[in-house]
């Protein structure tokens, strides 16, 4: 495309000829390909215009930043703007042509549950006949292509790119996680959702937002922005909201939109009620204006309850009937990670969750208490470079509800981790109850060793992720596949500590 193109659309002049050809657009100079326009703009530690010099050697053709420099080289163009981060979402949306536009686009954001509600929605979609491409912490698809996650939001020029390839394969939705990250520091700019959702709010992530408060002013930003766009859209937005939290009234206090509450406790415009939950699954019936549905599905938990709300939420947004959705998702099964069963051929009941919050492992551990018939045995720990407030509630929560709690390594990164053991270990009450094994495939083989028929194995705080930081190497490392080699190593089960 024709740089001069580009800024005819949006009324910005450039120092240089615009005729040059564009062939993409690149805010990482470390990526940035020949005949490219890098986009200069300030990240958290860094400022863009630091690493032109890098750009141009890549071959880009043009930058866009705020102070024009006489001493680059005359071929250069320079786009002057005083917010290159506003003018990097106006541009993505003209060079990548306008694909979130064509996408009915759900955006969900949460501490907990973001990823089982996200592929949820993408089920109800897929199997109403609407194509439906997914930006997620697993995976990002669009059509048939599926590309591993590489953070849970990302770039705002990733997204765009994401949303043409999604457009391009024939989708007629979207549905992305969007964490408080990805909105504190804009990577969702000028994004205009159709539907917001919003889960719950615990503690995690105070390593970056520093309060619960400012945590929840990030997340709050979602509804905010909630139908500023050009309303071009033939959907009205709406803003899906769980009843049953006290953060709600405060994030949707400068919402706009059309409001629609889920849950279980409170009044609610989406009810569900007469629940049962099984160690097979769950049923309830849902309750809308003077519509009403007996749900079925495979997962377990009342936690699932709110995340099955939040989806039937979306569908009730784009005109799926309950009826139609209570069909669709008796066929779902459990997102990667997400309260994952590992099956095996000893029968035993092993378990693997994402669950990386004081909060999350609770809500995991209470539904796995509830179906459990012999000890809860629980292999957990916690990241490094991440809140540490939250590593001994964890260990509290582990020591509560599990029977037998073994301390490993989750992520450590650049941190020691012992000492994250250690600050883990605070939470117990009895730090003696606690087994401590660095060694994450060790602690996993031992939870296995001494699980019976009738036991629980809970391996918690990586879920999907098949790799393990640390602060010189990253590893490989997949909970289900270690648990797996354990049982086919002839480890034997039941025995006692």
């Amino acid at each position: 495309m024709k740089l001069k193109k580009l800024l005819k659309e949006i009324g910005v002049e450039c120092k240089g000829g615009a005729d040059v050809e564009i062939t993409g657009i690149c805010s990482d100079s470390k990526k940035v390909a020949p005949g490219n326009l890098f986009i200069a703009k300030k990240g958290l530690t860094h400022d863009g215009a630091r690493f032109i010099p890098q750009a141009i050697a890549a071959g880009a053709s043009a930058v866009a930043t705020t102070i024009y420099d006489p001493f680059l080289p005359n071929e250069i163009v320079q786009i002057i703007h005083a917010d290159v981060a506003a003018l990097e979402s106006e541009l993505a949306k003209i060079y990548y042509q306008h694909p979130a536009e064509k996408l009915f686009l759900v955006g969900i954001t949460g501490t907990n549950g973001k990823t089982t509600t996200s592929y949820l929605v993408r089920h109800l979609f897929e199997s109403a006949n609407v194509s439906c491409g997914l930006i997620g912490t697993v995976e990002w698809i669009a059509g048939k292509n599926h590309h591993p996650s590489l953070y849970t939001a990302p770039d705002l020029l990733t997204n765009y790119k994401l949303f043409q390839e999604m457009v391009q394969s024939g989708c007629k939705a979207a549905v992305m996680e969007v964490s408080s990250h990805a909105l504190e520091q804009g990577r969702v700019r000028d994004i205009e959702f159709d539907v917001a959702v919003f889960t719950n709010l615990t503690q995690d992530h105070l390593d970056y937002h520093k309060t619960m408060e400012s945590y929840g002013n990030a997340k709050a930003k979602l509804f905010s922005n909630l139908g500023k766009g050009s309303l071009h859209k033939s959907f009205p937005k709406k803003a899906l909201v769980n009843a049953d939290s006290a953060w709600t009234p405060r994030l949707i206090q400068n919402c706009h939109a059309e409001i629609l509450s889920y849950g279980i406790d409170q009044n609610a415009d989406i009810r569900a009620k007469e629940i049962a939950l099984t160690p097979e699954g769950m049923r309830f019936v849902v309750q809308y204006q003077n519509q009403q549905a007996h749900f079925s599905l495979s997962l377990i938990g009342r936690f699932n309850v709110y995340n099955c709300l939040a989806a039937i939420g979306v569908g009730i947004a784009y005109g799926l009937s309950l009826e139609n959705m209570a069909k669709i998702l008796r066929s779902f099964k459990n997102a990667r990670g997400r309260l994952e069963r590992v099956e095996n051929s000893r029968g035993l009941h092993i378990f693997v969750d994402y669950a990386h919050s004081d909060d999350a492992l609770e809500n995991v551990l209470v539904t796995l208490r509830e179906i459990k018939r012999g000890k809860l045995i629980t292999v957990f720990g916690c990241g490094g470079d991440r809140d540490r407030e939250k590593r001994p509630k964890m260990g509290r929560v582990a020591e509560s509800y599990s029977d037998i709690a073994i301390v490993t390594s989750d992520n450590p990164r650049s941190e020691d981790p012992a000492m994250i053991v250690q600050e883990i270990l605070k939470g117990f009450k009895n730090q003696k109850q606690a087994i401590v094994l660095l060694d994450r495939k060790e602690a996993i083989e031992r939870a296995i060793k001494l699980a019976g028929p009738d036991d629980i194995v809970l391996i918690a705080g990586k879920g999907h992720e098949t790799k393990q930081i640390f602060a010189h190497q990253v590893i490989h490392f997949d909970d289900r596949e270690v648990a797996l080699k354990a049982i086919s190593s002839h480890l034997e089960c039941g025995d006692s500590l």
